[in-house]
């Protein structure tokens, strides 16, 4: 069905209820927001109606795009993507949280009330981010040297991942 505004495919179907007669519109979705944005004098809603709550709806359909986009953003150091963080609930590596910073303080904050860590540390717990971030990347570059048969750099790599294991010891 195409919109009655214009040619484009209608994907909302509103039922108005406001006359003797239901009245049905079928609108694409720039022509619904714009229609569920006016009230019938054609200034803005005054109060909140059934049109201003399928405004909202929009709203969220909007932000389901944004959530679609930001699932297909991936970490360069381990290559987690946010959408396997968010099935998942974990994360790849300590870069994720730089990463995926923006996305993860809310949700930090909403669980633990704050972003900083005020609590106790493992006294055995030495190693640096930097260093376990390097480690990750490291283990991935191997992976990648061994899939190219490429064993010369896979062979290097391996000792620097040992000079870096050792040098916490």
């Amino acid at each position: 069905m195409k919109c009655q505004q214009c040619e484009k495919p209608a994907t909302f179907h509103i039922t108005e209820l406001t006359g003797e007669k239901p009245h049905e519109l079928h609108l694409c979705e720039q022509c619904a927001q714009s229609y569920l944005t006016q009230n019938p004098s054609g200034g803005m809603p005054i109060q909140p109606s059934l049109a201003g709550m399928l405004h909202h709806q929009l709203k969220v359909a909007d932000t389901a795009k944004e959530l679609a986009k930001l699932d297909e953003q991936v970490c360069p150091i381990c290559g987690i993507s946010f959408y396997e963080f968010r099935n998942q609930g974990r994360l790849g590596c300590p870069h994720d949280y730089t990463c995926f910073g923006s996305e993860l303080d809310p949700l930090i904050v909403n669980i633990h009330g704050d972003t900083q860590h005020t609590g106790k540390h493992p006294k055995h717990h030495q190693q640096s981010s930097q260093d376990q971030t390097r480690l990750i990347q490291l283990h991935n570059d191997m992976k990648v040297a061994v899939e190219k048969e490429d064993y010369e750099r896979a062979s290097q790599i391996r000792d620097e991942i040992r000079k870096i294991e050792e040098g916490e010891s």
